[in-house]
């Protein structure tokens, strides 16, 4: 074998024009499908991250009637529905695709907090527990966050995000200040910021629309043992887990989710928690350019075909060629195996050779084309392996009938051949 790979580079330089050109369709087949599978694998997977955000996995489960989620401004929550229990929490905790989990409330107000002469519109109020901000990827940026002690003696006490600090206080440090509540007063013990720097990119007008109406006013939190001060008592709470890895989100959210239904006794069916199925969503939208990607990746295996033609041409020019010296070989003694293995490797070497090069040039082009279009790029690992070997399978496939030829000479016709 070792014989044959080498007698098959010596070929290749002795012809190396011939060479490149007969590589040449190798090249663009396997460089295209590289360079399309790393700019598809790339844009899904920015979908995903602009859908599941910067990491931490959270999937976010409310109470929903019908296609829509309970708010409770609005609407006072229905009969059957209790509050979410301690027991019923660890019971979320103990699922092997939850990692943590979190109960709090939301409400979305205008002109419900205040400092001084300016108002935060629109903002989120929520009222959490003690590992809200484990779960949701929040860290402490300025001042301390909430400690036993506020929730256990229901201090009236609040941090703010970078936005509702900048609303609310306009470059001022906002830690140790009051702000009024729905007409409560709070002191602020803090400032928050998710760990991640998560910034979606934004392609069209409707991503910008969907970020900046979750962060146009910021959001303020409080203990969740203060919330009835503000709203009401026995209030149904949301949850969010944060599930161990991305791929679990979807398990953890829909398992989550049939835990607390378990406990609903209410008489509208239409009731119930639901989590959001981002990766379903992110699915969803990978989807819809998967029957345009194949089409590309069959246009351009399209060139891989020609390049196997290419190979099948230049093999048979080749035992053309060297018919005296295969005849020669053959009455030495050489068995036909011996030489349809040799030019086997031969086509094998050369189309693999093409697909290396193939390869270097596919992540070349890949980044070109982010470059130009700004279209994302991630290389596809097992792509390159395939190809390679795709390329290889090639070149043996295509020199089978010039290897046969070969193999198939008579020794006297051959030695016989000018």
């Amino acid at each position: 074998m070792l014989e044959n790979i080498r007698l098959s580079f010596q070929g290749i330089w002795a012809h190396k024009l011939r060479s490149i050109l007969t590589m040449l369709g190798i090249i663009i087949g396997i460089g295209s499908i590289i360079a399309i599978v790393s700019t598809i694998k790339g844009t899904n997977e920015q979908i995903k991250q602009n859908l599941v955000g910067a990491g931490n996995n959270a999937v976010n489960i409310q109470l929903y009637q019908g296609d829509w989620p309970l708010d409770m401004t609005w609407q006072d929550p229905p009969d059957g529905v209790p509050v979410i229990s301690g027991n019923v929490l660890e019971e979320i905790k103990n699922l092997s695709s939850v990692a943590d989990a979190s109960l709090y409330y939301t409400r979305n107000e205008y002109d419900a907090v205040f400092n001084g002469n300016k108002t935060l519109n629109g903002g989120n109020i929520l009222g959490i527990d003690s590992h809200y901000c484990n779960v949701y990827g929040y860290q402490i940026t300025g001042g301390r966050g909430f400690a036993e002690k506020d929730f256990t003696d229901n201090r009236k006490v609040a941090l703010l995000d970078k936005i509702a600090a900048s609303n609310l206080f306009q470059g001022e440090d906002p830690v140790g200040k009051t702000i009024e509540i729905k007409g409560e007063p709070f002191t602020v013990i803090g400032t928050i910021a998710q760990k991640a720097g998560f910034e979606p990119v934004i392609n069209s007008l409707e991503d910008y629309e969907r970020y900046a109406a979750n962060n146009s006013s910021g959001m303020i939190c409080v203990p969740d043992s203060v919330w009835p001060i503000l709203y009401r008592f026995d209030e149904p709470q949301n949850l969010v887990v944060r599930a161990v890895t991305t791929d679990d989100m979807t398990d953890a959210g829909e398992k989550s989710a049939d835990i607390l239904n378990s406990y609903l006794m209410v008489s509208d069916e239409t009731v119930k928690y639901k989590g959001e199925d981002l990766l379903e969503q992110a699915a969803k939208l990978q989807e819809l350019s998967a029957s345009t990607n194949q089409q590309l990746i069959w246009i351009a295996s399209i060139s891989l075909l020609v390049g196997g033609i290419g190979v099948m041409n230049i093999m048979l020019v080749s035992v053309t060629e060297r018919t005296r010296e295969i005849g020669l070989k053959k009455a030495l003694g050489a068995r036909k195996t011996r030489i349809l293995g040799q030019f086997l490797t031969e086509a094998a070497v050369l189309t693999g050779m093409g697909g290396i090069l193939g390869i270097g040039g596919g992540i070349g082009l890949a980044y070109a084309i982010s470059s130009i279009s700004q279209a994302p790029v991630a290389i596809s690992v097992p792509a390159i392996v395939i190809a390679v070997v795709f390329s290889t399978l090639i070149g043996i496939i295509f020199g089978i009938i010039p290897s046969v030829k070969a193999a198939n000479l008579n020794p006297i016709d051959a030695l016989r051949h000018e």
